[in-house]
This record gives C-alpha cells, sequence and structure tokens, in this order.
C-alpha cells in the first residue's frame, strides 16, 4: 500500500467524521462498528479485509487493533490466530457501571462547583440535539449525542483523572451508552444532571448523576437477562 493510498484512504476517514492520526481514524471506525452491532459479539476481523475495505495498509489496521484490545473491547488469540470482538458479561457490565458510579459521580460534583457559563451552554446544546435527534427518530444521533454528554461531563470538573482513568475503557463505555433503548428517560436524567450543574449545586447535581447510572444499570442489566 503506498503513501498515496493511505492519504485517499485518510480523505475517507476524515469524510466519516474521523481525524487525527491513521490508526486512531481506523479505531475509532471498528469501535463505532462494534458499539452499534454493525460487528458482533464473537465475530472474527480479519486484518486484510479491513485494511481492503477502509483503503489502508495492514499497518495501522494492526495497530488499531492493539489499541481495541487494551481496551477490552477485542480479545488477540495467538495461538489460535485471529482476532475475536469480545462478548460482555454480566460481570463485565457490572464493573462498568461500579467504575462509572465512582468517577462519573465525583465528576458532576467537580462540575457543579467548577464548570463555566459557556461550558454548561455547550451541554445545553447537546441536550437540544439529542431532543432533535429523538424526535426525528435517528437512534445513532441520539447515542452519539449522549455520550458527548458522558465525555463532556468528564472534562468539565477539571480534574484530569477523571477522564485519564476512563481512557482505557472508552470502547467499553461507548458500547455501553449505545445499549440505551430508554431515550426518554435518559434524556430527562441529562437535563435534570444539567440544572444541577447549572444552579451549581453539587450535592443535587451528584445525586443526579447517581441516579441516572443506577438507572441505566438497571436497564442494561435487564437487557442481559433477556439474551
Amino acid at each position: 500500500m503506498t503513501a498515496a493510498n493511505d492519504g485517499a484512504a485518510a480523505e475517507g476517514l476524515r469524510a466519516r467524521g474521523r481525524t487525527g492520526p491513521l490508526r486512531d481514524r481506523v479505531r475509532d471506525e471498528l469501535r463505532a462498528r462494534i458499539a452499534d452491532g454493525r460487528i458482533g459479539p464473537g465475530e472474527r476481523l480479519y486484518e486484510t479485509a479491513i485494511a481492503e475495505e477502509l483503503g489502508v495498509s495492514r499497518l495501522p489496521v494492526r495497530e488499531a487493533i492493539r489499541m481495541l484490545e487494551s481496551e477490552g473491547m477485542v480479545s488477540v488469540l495467538p495461538r489460535r490466530g485471529g482476532v475475536l470482538v469480545r462478548q460482555l458479561d454480566r460481570r463485565d457490565v457490572e464493573d462498568l457501571f461500579d467504575v462509572r458510579e465512582a468517577l462519573e459521580v465525583l465528576a458532576a460534583r467537580r462540575a457543579a462547583e467548577r464548570a463555566g457559563p459557556e461550558e454548561l451552554d455547550g451541554l445545553a446544546r447537546l441536550l437540544d440535539e439529542t431532543r432533535r435527534a429523538l424526535d426525528a427518530g435517528d437512534s445513532a444521533a441520539v447515542d452519539a449525542a449522549n455520550t458527548a454528554f458522558h465525555e463532556q461531563i468528564y472534562r468539565l470538573g477539571r480534574n484530569q483523572l477523571i477522564p485519564e482513568m476512563l481512557g482505557p475503557l472508552t470502547g467499553r463505555l461507548h458500547w455501553l451508552f449505545r445499549q440505551n433503548v430508554e431515550h426518554e428517560r435518559v434524556l430527562g436524567d441529562h437535563e435534570r444532571l444539567h440544572r444541577a450543574l447549572v444552579a451549581g449545586e453539587p450535592d443535587l447535581a451528584a445525586a443526579a448523576a447517581l441516579e441516572h447510572i443506577r438507572s441505566s444499570r438497571r436497564m442494561v442489566l435487564a437487557m442481559l437477562a433477556k439474551d
């Protein structure tokens, strides 16, 4: 694969909203496909096929797969060969929600203490995007706006350790956010959290975040029980 071909592929991935180093764009594309179910649990990933589809060399694909492995999204099988998309079981999901309770509640509390008006306006715009997408029946756009809302909360508390600690969980968190089937409930939770942040009430923001996470835990575990 020539540098010119990799450059053309980079343009193609950029057109799909991917920016940054090519390996990161490939990772983001694969991560999105796993999170929304286009690539299912237990499905095998082939470097050559992915490289051909995306129009890139195998090197950025290999690097992207290693990054997804570190995020817990795929398992590399050295003896058998190949790469499998992981199936998150109940224990995995419980662990994710435990981490979310510990860190997102703290993030909400700090955001209520430290976020500025412009940052809170940015959250309000994400809520507006969610409502428009919900009214339009665009579940992918709803998921994207909800994910962006959470990631913005992580940053607003100005505690760099929170996004750094959640970074290795990004892929699994994106998968988790996309399991939402209670869109109206989640939007209402986000709106309540936003109101607490605007009011500058740390205890209220922490309580809203905790209730949101626990409601989402019940929802996702109920879904897993049906499978």
